[in-house]
């Protein structure tokens, strides 16, 4: 007898193997890009990557989409490849306006990554991470987020966890008197996530055709195709780690996981657990 559940590995499989977009096309928008507003506020990304845009931007995609919020990308580093960084800053920059994000280099100068942001730099306090300590202090201060998100301090890959050491560090030297801090997950799930991003399916896809212009890095790997199984994954992770364990399934399919800190007069605050549901309207969180 045939499993029951071999059509549907077999239909996701092929999917995988589907051939790949043309990248250099950009998509029709769904709906009109909203206008952004001063009084609605700046979500700053700090990217450890090009492509950590588009798989940690679901909460800056909705921001932006939904309440007109000015959203920055900061590309930290461009790759450890001297040959491919030029390609991922263009590739970074056609996915920026693919979903709506402004597109800055953490360095200052475009098309240019910072050096030295490693675990081990951070733990020496060496130059080039001082300098780098300063250089995102001072976007920081120059665009004043209401919103900053990197990734969380054990993201399983050295750059992401040197990203997070970054930001926190820039963070409490810039000092402002409320910013929401915003931990994701790529490599590593976290122990305790705090908000729960709602997708719907149009959300979801808006992600994979920003992720798609990143055509070197797919070419390798087609894990912009995995972006709905992350997703799902994830929803059902939030279901019982934001919600307390037992909770019952999320009444949406596909999310992403945050953890949720707050800077206020010069502490950290965890706020308290979240679930924002793929409701198309201008409410939010924050």
């Amino acid at each position: 007898m045939r499993n029951q559940f071999l059509d549907d590995v077999e239909r996701f499989e092929a999917l995988l193997h589907k051939a790949p977009l043309d990248a250099t096309t950009p998509s029709a928008q769904a709906q009109p890009l909203a206008a952004t507003a001063p009084s609605a506020g700046v979500c700053m990304l700090v990217s450890p990557h090009p492509d950590d845009e588009a798989i940690s931007g679901a909460l800056a995609w909705r921001l932006r989409h939904e309440a007109g919020w000015r959203v920055i990308n900061v590309a930290v580093t461009l790759g450890s490849r001297l040959d491919r960084r030029a390609q991922r800053w263009a590739e970074a920059q056609a996915c920026c306006s693919e979903l709506g994000f402004e597109l800055l280099a953490a360095s200052g100068h475009e098309a240019q990554g910072l050096e030295g942001i490693t675990p081990d730099d951070a733990q020496r306090n060496t130059a080039p991470w001082q300098d780098a300590v300063q250089a995102l202090r001072t976007l920081l201060e120059t665009h004043q987020p209401r919103v900053l998100i990197c990734p969380h301090a054990l993201d399983g890959h050295k750059a992401h966890i040197a990203t997070s050491l970054l930001t926190q560090q820039a963070l409490q030297a810039w000092s402002p008197e409320q910013v929401h801090l915003l931990l994701s997950e790529y490599w590593n799930t976290q122990m305790d996530p705090r908000l729960a991003v709602g997708l719907s399916a149009h959300q979801v896809a808006a992600l994979m055709q920003g992720l798609a212009c990143h055509a070197g890095e797919i070419s390798r790997h087609p894990y912009h195709r995995l972006l709905p199984a992350w997703f799902a994954d994830s929803a059902r992770r939030g279901a019982e780690r934001v919600n307390p364990p037992g909770s019952a399934a999320l009444d949406f399919s596909f999310a992403s996981l945050y953890g949720w800190r707050t800077w206020r007069s010069g502490a950290w605050h965890d706020a308290a657990p979240m679930i924002w549901p793929p409701k198309v309207d201008a409410s939010h969180p924050f």
